[in-house]
């Protein structure tokens, strides 16, 4: 049996989180001082990202928050320094700006990732870093559930570059000597996120249409399969693989082993929220270009390495996720 990862390891020690007042950032910062961790939010605060100093209300007087960009390799330099461990969730994750312009996506998710990486090299190479990417890299399925050494189709230029930024932490892990472990995460939804537009976070989306007692829109017949993952639960997924020495240099799926249907969703979604409801829609022509299929993460790997599988039933994740939402509407809306 895997021996459980010791997250007291944490504490004292000095965290750097990209991306850090967005969804995840946001909740693992808020996880980390719990622990006992000196946490640093880097965050560019680009428009619909999600980034929200509201989201580490909590904790606001116990973290340190920098305005910057992890494409500034000078304000990097200072940053980087002295960290105990880097979590990179800084992105452009937005898969339909993706599909009219992809430069976003170069510049941000794979220059950022290999500016982070040099700056890590040159200043502080005993840094353990942890990338957050996303199950879109595989495209299409071949066979479910998906194990992580699968055939790579990303549909994308987005999910083209979270796959290319994988590989640079990869490269920097194996040839260099940055230790880093990377993610492939799979639908995750929960508090903290933006809550303004439609353009990810699906499971995030219906929430707002039901707790606003509007339609959601369940594409095609509503078969579609999903496995969705409750924060907390990919949150716990992240620590488990920062404070496991056998997960450097290894990639992992961040999944769920028990798929959803859309239309379950919705169902789910209506019944927590006690309001809403649900209809049949056709694709969008910019969702139909990039849908993969039915998918589902083979998570055996991960469980084996770090002792991971997350524990939240979806009506129960949703039902906390509607909660939070309703008491702090004003905040997303």
């Amino acid at each position: 049996m895997t021996k459980p990862a010791d997250l007291d390891r944490f504490r004292g020690k000095q965290v750097l989180i990209t991306g850090g007042l967005g969804f995840l950032g946001s909740n693992l910062a808020i996880a980390l001082v719990g622990l006992g961790a000196r946490v640093t939010l880097l965050d560019a605060m680009l428009d619909d990202h999600g980034g929200n100093l509201f989201n580490v209300e909590p904790i606001k007087d116990r973290v340190t928050v920098n305005f910057s960009d992890v494409r500034d390799e000078c304000s990097l330099k200072y940053l980087v320094r002295g960290k105990d461990y880097i979590f990179h969730f800084a992105g452009q994750n937005d898969h339909v700006l993706s599909l009219t312009n992809p430069f976003p996506d170069i510049d941000i998710n794979i220059k950022g990732s290999a500016i982070l990486l040099e700056t890590c090299r040159r200043f502080n190479a005993g840094a353990r870093l942890v990338y957050s990417g996303t199950r879109g890299e595989y495209g299409r399925a071949v066979m479910l559930p998906v194990r992580e050494d699968q055939p790579m189709h990303p549909k994308g230029i987005y999910e083209l570059s979270s796959l290319t930024a994988q590989q640079l932490f990869q490269i920097y892990n194996d040839n260099h000597g940055v230790p880093s472990v990377t993610l492939r995460l799979t639908n995750i939804y929960g508090e903290r996120a933006q809550m303004k537009h439609s353009r990810f976070g699906v499971a995030n989306w219906f929430i707002r249409l039901a707790l606003d007692d509007g339609t959601i829109p369940v594409f095609g017949d509503g078969s579609l399969l999903r496995d969705f993952v409750y924060v907390q639960d990919a949150l716990d997924a992240v620590l488990r693989c920062a404070a496991t020495e056998a997960a450097y240099g290894q990639v992992f799926n961040v999944g769920n082993n028990r798929a959803s249907s859309f239309r379950e969703l919705a169902e789910t979604v209506v019944r927590a929220a006690g309001s809403g409801r649900w209809e049949f829609a056709p694709f969008s022509p910019e969702r139909a270009a990039q849908e993969p299929g039915d998918f589902c993460s083979d998570i055996r790997k991960i469980g084996r390495v770090v002792g991971w599988r997350p524990t939240t039933p979806l009506e129960d994740g949703v039902r906390k996720t509607a909660c939070y939402y309703r008491r702090y509407k004003e905040h997303y809306w």
